[in-house]
């Protein structure tokens, strides 16, 4: 596989969309502003094996880390997803 795309430390957004099929990116994290932690390794896009395509794209999968406030509005903690690459793109305005 390539260089990753979001190397740790990298400020992300997630994509602020609702697809009318199966996504891993949470409602809850959708459009929201995290930093990269560590590249996972590639894997099969869920968004497209859920529909039984055999074909999904592999992607990286990166684990980010939002605070806790940006998510739900409170709270002092942080949370770690793992999410795909093309749920997410650089974060710029930060």
């Amino acid at each position: 596989m390539a260089d990753d795309r979001f190397p740790p430390g990298t400020r992300v957004r997630t994509f602020h969309h609702d697809p009318p099929h199966h996504t891993r990116l949470p409602r809850y994290a959708r459009g929201k502003r995290g930093v990269v932690v560590e590249a996972e390794g590639p894997a099969q896009l869920a968004d497209v094996s859920a529909q039984g395509h055999a074909d999904a794209p592999v992607e990286q999968i990166y684990a980010v880390r939002f605070a806790a406030r940006d998510l739900w509005g409170e709270g002092d903690h942080h949370v770690v997803l793992d999410l795909w690459e093309s749920y997410l793109e650089e974060d710029r305005d930060s």
